[in-house]
């Protein structure tokens, strides 16, 4: 299992936006995240700074890579492209994190 942490970065006044949207988060796309190897993904939100902490369980590196060619992906990131931070394809610029610690 690789465990792998992110950052992004939501728009001001977005917060409350992005939680809905994500208690909301459509079956195909829970059901894709499953399929491509993804488990245990939680996403916390520094309210001072905008700034989204994302952690996931991977079963397979480049088989979650794979995951940005679907269809469900790129319809999740256009409908998330207006309250944060996007590459020109509208992925969410994430940023990885190095782990420093991890206690099971």
């Amino acid at each position: 299992m690789i465990r792998r942490g992110f950052k992004m970065k939501l728009f001001e006044g977005m917060a409350e936006e992005y939680e809905k949207r994500h208690n909301a988060l459509w079956p195909e796309m829970k059901d894709m995240i499953h399929e491509y190897g993804g488990s245990n993904y939680s996403i916390f939100l520094d309210k001072e700074t905008n700034v989204l902490y994302g952690y996931i369980e991977l079963e397979d590196r480049e088989k979650w890579d794979e995951s940005a060619n679907t269809e469900i992906c790129r319809k999740w990131w256009h409908f998330m492209a207006d309250i944060m931070e996007t590459n020109p394809d509208e992925s969410p610029v994430a940023k990885d994190l190095d782990a420093v610690f991890h206690l099971d």
